[in-house]
C-alpha cells in the first residue's frame, strides 16, 4: 500500500476518507490496494479508515484482530454491534465525503462491493459516501512495469498459438471439430506456462453469432471447407501479478462471400475508430472516458447498418483477472464515465453477430503518459483458412 499516494488523490478529489469495509471476503478490492493477503475465514466485520490528512485507523473484532494487523494505524476493537457502530463513528471523525466500494445505481459492477446497509450504516452519520471508482482504478487497476511486461511476453506467445490454431484448422479442414481446435489450444497454454479461467472460444458459422459460446459436446460442429471461424483467446502467464491478454481473431476456410467480408470490415473498421479515439486523445493530453471510445466504435456500427446486431459494450478492463477493475469502454451496457488512465490497459472488440455467422476483432490497448498504443498483432484481413 502507498500511503502517501493514496492521500495524495484523496486531497485532489476533495474526498476526506477511505473507508474500507469487509466480510466474508466479499470485497477483494480491499485486499489487493491495502496489499493483504485475504485470508479464507473472515466470519467478522472489519473497517479500515485512510484519511487524506493524517494517520490510518482500522477496525476489527476482537476474535479476529489480527486481520489487518500488517497495515499503518491503530486497530481500534469491538464485540458488540453498539461498540461496532461507535467505532465506526470514530474512523469517521469529522469527515464529510467517504470513499467507499459503491457504485451509485451500480453503475459500475465491478466496484460495487458494499453492501446497501453498511452504505446506510455511514450515512447515518451525516456524511456523503462517493464512489471509489476513480480511485480504484488508480490504485489496483493500473499496471506496474513489471506487470505490463508479463502482458507482452504473453501476447508474442498467445499470438503465435493463434496463428497455430488457423494453421491447424488448414490442415485438417473437413476433418477437425471446434472441440478438437479448443482442446489442442488449451494444450499449447500448458505446455507454454500459460493460464486462463475459462475458454477458449472456437465458434463455428451460427455459433461465431453467440458472443460467449462454450463449444460442448452436445454443440460441437465440424469445420468444413467454406465455413466461417471465430477464435477468442485470453491466457496469461502462470505467476504471482501476471496480467492477461486477450484477442479475438476471424477467418473463413476458403474464400469469404460478399457479406461476410462487409461484415467483417465494418467492425475492423469500428475497432479502428475506437482505437484512434483513445489514442489521439491520449496524445493531446485530453481526458477520454470510457463511454466516449465505446461511442466511436458503435456509431460506425450503428450507421452501417448494423447497430441492433452489437450486442455489448467495445471492451473491458484487463489486469490479473481478465475483466479487470479499471474503465470498461462502455455506453450500452453502462455509462462508464471513468477516465482511461497512464497504466490502464483494456479490450477494444466491437462486434457484429447475426444468425448464420458473427464478427468479433479484439485487441489490447496500453495507455501510457503519452501515448494509448496497442500491444499485439492487429487483424487486417480475414484469415484466409488452408
Amino acid at each position: 500500500m502507498d500511503l502517501a499516494r493514496i492521500q495524495e488523490s484523496l486531497r485532489r478529489q476533495k474526498i476526506d476518507v477511505w473507508l474500507f469495509f469487509d466480510h466474508h471476503g466479499r470485497d477483494p478490492l480491499a485486499y489487493k490496494v491495502l496489499g493483504l493477503p485475504q485470508p479464507s475465514h473472515v466470519t467478522r466485520r472489519w473497517y479500515y479508515a485512510i484519511p487524506a490528512e493524517g494517520e490510518p485507523v482500522g477496525l476489527v473484532h476482537r476474535i479476529e484482530a489480527g486481520v489487518i494487523g500488517t497495515v499503518p494505524g491503530e486497530k481500534l476493537k469491538y464485540s458488540t454491534w453498539q461498540e461496532q457502530n461507535a467505532g465506526i463513528a470514530r474512523l469517521i471523525g469529522k469527515a464529510k465525503r467517504v470513499a467507499m466500494q459503491y457504485s451509485p445505481r451500480c453503475a459500475v459492477p465491478y466496484v460495487s462491493m458494499v453492501d446497501a446497509g453498511t452504505i446506510e450504516l455511514v450515512r447515518e452519520l451525516g456524511v456523503e459516501v462517493v464512489t471509489s471508482a476513480e480511485l480504484i482504478q488508480e490504485f489496483e487497476a493500473c499496471l506496474s512495469e513489471a506487470q505490463f511486461t508479463t502482458h507482452k511476453e504473453a501476447g508474442v506467445v498467445m499470438d503465435r498459438l493463434r496463428a497455430g490454431a488457423f494453421r491447424l484448422i488448414g490442415e485438417r479442414v473437413g476433418n477437425i471439430d471446434e472441440l478438437t481446435v479448443r482442446d489442442w489450444l488449451r494444450d499449447q497454454y500448458r505446455v507454454n506456462g500459460l493460464i486462463t479461467d475459462a475458454g477458449p472460444i472456437v465458434g463455428v458459422n451460427a455459433n461465431a453469432g453467440n458472443p460467449h459460446y462454450d463449444p460442448t459436446p452436445a454443440t460441437n460442429q465440424p469445420i468444413k471447407r467454406g465455413d466461417f471461424v471465430l477464435i477468442d483467446m485470453w491466457a496469461k502467464f502462470d505467476r504471482p501479478d501476471a496480467v492477461y491478454y486477450d484477442i479475438t481473431w476471424t477467418g473463413n476456410c476458403g474464400a469469404p462471400s460478399a457479406r461476410v467480408q462487409k461484415v467483417f470490415e465494418t467492425v475492423r473498421d469500428a475497432r479502428d475508430r475506437a482505437i484512434e479515439a483513445a489514442a489521439s486523445a491520449v496524445a493531446a493530453r485530453r481526458d477520454i472516458r470510457g463511454f466516449e471510445v465505446d461511442d466511436a466504435a458503435r456509431n460506425h456500427i450503428r450507421n452501417s447498418g448494423y447497430g441492433e446486431f452489437f450486442v455489448h459494450r467495445t471492451g473491458h478492463s484487463i489486469g490479473t483477472e481478465v475483466h479487470g477493475a479499471g474503465a470498461n469502454m462502455d455506453n450500452f451496457e453502462t455509462h462508464d464515465e471513468r477516465r482511461l488512465l497512464p497504466g490502464s490497459l483494456f479490450s477494444i472488440e466491437p462486434g457484429i453477430y447475426l444468425e448464420d455467422f458473427g464478427v468479433r476483432s479484439e485487441v489490447n490497448m496500453f495507455v501510457s503518459a503519452d501515448c494509448a498504443v496497442t500491444t499485439g498483432e492487429v487483424q487486417r484481413d480475414l484469415v484466409r483458412i488452408g
